[in-house]
């Protein structure tokens, strides 16, 4: 149950973006740009570091729903699963496991992250604009694991919530919906 009144419709982070919606336009706004802008990262590979670090913090919906957000843009299931289990055996480029792997050292601790894992990136073909948006995206999902399991929302256990929500993220991205929200209110 959460910790504040939030809307029944709306759980996860969908209902805290909903209960303040001041200060979720910019962090909607900021996720957009990481996740769906201009990247030479693709979406699928931008929601693998998301999906990484809110596994690695436990977070129960926002690992659910990166995952499935992974699963839509790759246009399978395997990948997002083997990173969660095994950065190193995971079936991505030698590039993105070593971004991933910075990603993890983020959700660590900022300053887990070494020259060596820099070097490492750089050494497989990672520029700075990749290793600085890998950083900002792993800090940016801290947040966000942190704020929907600091307000204990609600966290649906049934799967087709998130294949929907994945559908939802890969087509219309991480700005509020035009109409908002009130269509998922069960009739």
């Amino acid at each position: 149950m959460p910790y504040i009144p939030l809307e029944e419709h709306l759980p996860g982070i969908t209902g805290l973006l909903e209960y303040r919606q001041d200060s979720a336009k910019p962090i909607r706004e900021l996720t957009q740009v990481l996740l769906r802008g201009p990247s030479s990262l693709t979406e699928g590979e931008r929601e693998l570091i998301a999906t990484v670090v809110s596994s690695r913090n436990q977070c129960r919906f926002c690992t659910a729903a990166h995952t499935a957000a992974a699963n839509v843009l790759l246009h399978e299931t395997e990948t997002s699963e083997a990173v969660k289990l095994d950065i190193g055996t995971a079936p991505v480029s030698d590039k993105m496991k070593a971004l991933l792997e910075i990603a993890a050292l983020v959700q660590a601790g900022g300053k887990k992250v070494t020259p060596a894992a820099i070097d490492a990136a750089k050494a497989e073909g990672a520029t700075d604009a990749e290793i600085h948006d890998t950083v900002l995206i792993a800090a940016l999902f801290c947040l966000y694991n942190r704020y929907v399991d600091g307000l204990a929302t609600v966290t649906p256990s049934d799967p087709t919530f998130y294949q929907g929500l994945g559908e939802r993220l890969k087509n219309h991205g991480y700005n509020r919906l035009p109409n908002g929200y009130d269509h998922l209110k069960k009739k």
